[in-house]
Formats: structure tokens, C-alpha cells, sequence
């Protein structure tokens, strides 16, 4: 008997800790804390032995690993995390969104349509297949993706500024500008603003450019897009060094920095 309890208080004892550790992970990440949450789960990771969790700990130790620009690393992450549990859509999105990044298109799509074969209804895949086909140039094929988002989630606004967007980038301002307009005055959020910032920019409004990025920052000051945004108005605007910090600032939030070496090779130049 005693041995008996002795064996049921370690069981015990070592699901605490483990719980612990896998707050620990979480709280570092949402703190934004990457380098810590790559050390929490990669110690989640390596010591699980259930495999559809160790996949899940994979794929956020691959993210982790992306904020902090150890691209390399996170195709392994993400790689063993996928050979955990073969039909993670959350693994397949990811590997869909970093080889996109990196410009391989078509493994892109590929993981992008396997990920989407399993969860049909998953708008985070629409959006980054959305985009991969806005670089191969096939915007029709993009609204489409978007659109499809909004026949199972029409409030998604993720998908209606995708459509925004995707007139900014065809050349389309002042439609964006409409649109953008429309959203804002249903549903003044950050995301919105500093997306609207970008347009204005577009149009060389700087002031109402800079005025957006700061009004979406005041309303989330963890939203890093935003300070990309703002740094690119005030190189325009000859403040390089504030856009330098803005940059830095952003990269701190999660934003990955290999996106953003163009940006940072002005900083270079004028240390």
C-alpha cells in the first residue's frame, strides 16, 4: 500500500513540475520573452512522450525560434514537430508561412494545400496562401482565398484588410483608402490604423502617415507591425534615428529581423 501511494505522490509531484514548465514557456512567450520560451520548450519538447504534444511543443519552439531570427533552427523545429504528428495543421501552416518568407513559393502552396486538406475552414492558411499567390502575382487567386474566409467568417478582419490591401498594392489608394476608412469607423483597432498609416504613406501624407501608426500603437503598444510602419515614415522624413529605435522596438515584439535587414542597412550607414 505504501508503496503503492509512493508511486501515485511522484506521478503527482512530476505532473507539477511539469505543469509549471509549461507555463513558464507560455507566460515567456506572451512576454515576448523568445529566448526563454526557446529554452522552456525546447526542455518541454525533448523530455514528452506523447507525440501529438511534442509536436505542439515543436511548433512553438519553431516560432520562438523565428522571432529571434534563427530561421535555420526553426525549419528543424518545425521539421521534427511534423514528423510528431503528421497531421498538425498548425505545423503545416507554419512551414507554409516560413517558406514563403524565404521565397520557395511552391513548397509554400504545397504544405499551405496538405495543411488546408486537413483543416478546411482555416482562415491563418487562406491568409498566408493569400499572400503567397499575391507574390507569384495571381491577386485573383488571393481575393479568392480572402474571400473564402469571409464565407465561413464574414466579421474576419484580418480578411477584409487583406482585401484592402490588395488594392494599396495593385495601385488602387484611394480605393484602399475607402475601405480602410469603413473598417475603422466599425471597429476602430490598431491593426486597422496602422494599415490605414501605410496608405497615407503610399499617398506621401506623412503627417496623417505618422498620425495613424501612433494612434494604432497607443491602442496596442505590443503591436509590432505598427513600429515597422512608423520607421519607414520617418526615414522619409529624415529622422533616421528614431526610425532605427522604432525598428529595434518592433524586433523586440516578436517582429523577425531578417525581415528587416533592408530597413537596418540604412542604420548601418549612418552610425
Amino acid at each position: 500500500m505504501r508503496k503503492h501511494l509512493f508511486f501515485v505522490a511522484l506521478a503527482f509531484t512530476s505532473m507539477h513540475f511539469y505543469a509549471q514548465d509549461k507555463k513558464k514557456a507560455e507566460e515567456c512567450f506572451q512576454k515576448a520573452d523568445y529566448k526563454c520560451a526557446e529554452e522552456e520548450y525546447t526542455k518541454l519538447a525533448q523530455s514528452e512522450k506523447i507525440q501529438q504534444i511534442q509536436s505542439e511543443y515543436y511548433n512553438n519552439l519553431g516560432t520562438a525560434q523565428r522571432r529571434l531570427g534563427k530561421t535555420t533552427s526553426a525549419f528543424k523545429s518545425y521539421e521534427s514537430a511534423l514528423k510528431a504528428n503528421p497531421m498538425s495543421a498548425a505545423v503545416y501552416a507554419n512551414l507554409g508561412a516560413i517558406h514563403g518568407q524565404k521565397g520557395n513559393k511552391q513548397t509554400a502552396l504545397d504544405y499551405l494545400n496538405k495543411g488546408l486538406s486537413i483543416s478546411p475552414e482555416n482562415a491563418d492558411m487562406y491568409l498566408t496562401r493569400s499572400k503567397v499567390y499575391e507574390n507569384l502575382g495571381k491577386k485573383d487567386l488571393a481575393a479568392k482565398d480572402l474571400n473564402q474566409i469571409l464565407s465561413f467568417a464574414p466579421d474576419n478582419i484580418y480578411a477584409r484588410t487583406g482585401l484592402a490591401n490588395l488594392k494599396k498594392n495593385s495601385g488602387d489608394l484611394e480605393g484602399a483608402l475607402k475601405d480602410y476608412n469603413t473598417l475603422i469607423s466599425e471597429k476602430p483597432e490598431s491593426l486597422l490604423y496602422s494599415g490605414r498609416g501605410d496608405v497615407y504613406f503610399k499617398l506621401k501624407k506623412n503627417k496623417e502617415a505618422l498620425a495613424d501608426v501612433n494612434k494604432a500603437i497607443s491602442i496596442d503598444p505590443k503591436f509590432a507591425q505598427a513600429y515597422v510602419n512608423k520607421a519607414l515614415i520617418l526615414f522619409e522624413t529624415a529622422k533616421p534615428k528614431e526610425a532605427c529605435a522604432s525598428l529595434d522596438k518592433a524586433v523586440s515584439l516578436g517582429y523577425e529581423k531578417p525581415l528587416l535587414l533592408s530597413y537596418y542597412e540604412k542604420c548601418e550607414v549612418k552610425k
